[in-house]
């Protein structure tokens, strides 16, 4: 059948109209004010991640970004709530170890499936860990340390901020890389911890580089070892696990932004593209923290499953529990 010049052109607008919809629809997104859940109360590092996020994509976008802190049952509330919100891209929630890592072991019921319930968009954050040990420790290294708590295990002893916090589950993997048994004393926060070992009534302590660092700066702890793969730019005296003869624990707290599983996929690209755009102007903030903004666009799906896998053997193995 033979077709006139005039529905040729028809034919080829609609052929272009239909061709460029999802790229229209990708660029359009967001088209009104994007909820950036928190899953716990204002302070500390994924409110940081968050509100820092929020300020720089509401400029880059010109719409709304901003942050509903949805603290409960650790990040356990928030993060459920995030899992359970409409696949559309306009509720982000900021995901870490304890949120996508953590709570699958620690809870016999978790309500949902960090792997299964979520598509990670971008990396946004990441922190070291510290070693801290009270001033008149007489072991004056990590070595001594090993080797005093392997002669009598038990005699050297560790605070912990809470069952199932990081610097608990951060010590669990100190003793199982170094294969010692530390005598653990539990406290309800990080500030209770550091009261006591400032005051030497317990000898060492694990929290992030930001906590630990300026009690060893002002003389009143002992840095011994951080746990990354490299020296903190903040503390270039003090040495990697791996320098203090304890290998195999690189530890990196990592936050990134996380959206329910089926968000359309033009609108996660989107989404992770103007994250990365914006994460240089937010070196400066996140330097201040004793962390560093970390960029990684490629695998991050396979880097948080195998996150989540091997902290929950390690959780497991340790028979830690909050349920």
């Amino acid at each position: 059948m033979m077709i006139g010049a005039g529905q040729r052109l028809a034919a080829i607008a609609v052929a272009f109209t239909l061709g460029t919809a999802p790229i229209q629809a990708q660029t359009s997104y967001p088209e009104r004010p994007v909820k950036i859940i928190v899953p716990i109360g204002p302070g500390g590092s994924y409110d940081l991640v968050g509100r820092a996020l929020a300020d720089a994509l509401s400029k880059r976008s010109g719409q709304s970004f901003f942050v509903e802190n949805k603290p409960g049952a650790g990040t356990v509330v928030g993060t459920q709530a995030a899992a359970q919100s409409a696949a559309d891209g306009y509720t982000l929630v900021v995901g870490g170890l304890s949120n996508m890592a953590f709570n699958s072991a620690l809870y016999s019921n978790l309500a949902y499936d960090p792997l299964r319930d979520f598509v990670p968009v971008a990396m946004v954050y990441r922190f070291g860990y510290v070693m801290v040990g009270r001033k008149d420790l007489a072991q004056a290294d990590v070595k001594a340390i090993v080797a005093a708590a392997k002669e009598k295990p038990g005699s050297i002893t560790v605070a912990t901020a809470g069952v199932g916090t990081g610097q608990q589950l951060v010590a669990a993997a100190f003793m199982k890389a170094a294969g010692v048994k530390l005598l653990e004393v539990p406290y309800k926060s990080s500030p209770q911890a550091f009261t006591d070992l400032l005051a030497g009534r317990v000898d060492l302590f694990f929290d992030s580089i930001a906590a630990g660092l300026p009690y060893v700066q002002s003389g009143q702890a002992r840095g011994l070892a951080v746990l990354s793969s490299k020296r903190s730019r903040l503390a270039p005296d003090v040495p990697t696990m791996s320098e203090a003869g304890v290998t195999g624990l690189d530890v990196d707290s990592w936050l990134a932004i996380f959206v329910p599983a089926k968000t359309p996929p033009a609108v996660v690209a989107k989404l992770r593209d103007d994250i990365r755009a914006v994460l240089p102007e937010l070196t400066e903030r996140f330097d201040k923290t004793g962390g560093e903004a970390w960029d990684r666009p490629e695998g991050l799906e396979a880097f948080v499953a195998t996150e989540h896998a091997s902290w929950t053997r390690l959780i497991r193995d340790a028979g830690i529990k909050l349920d």
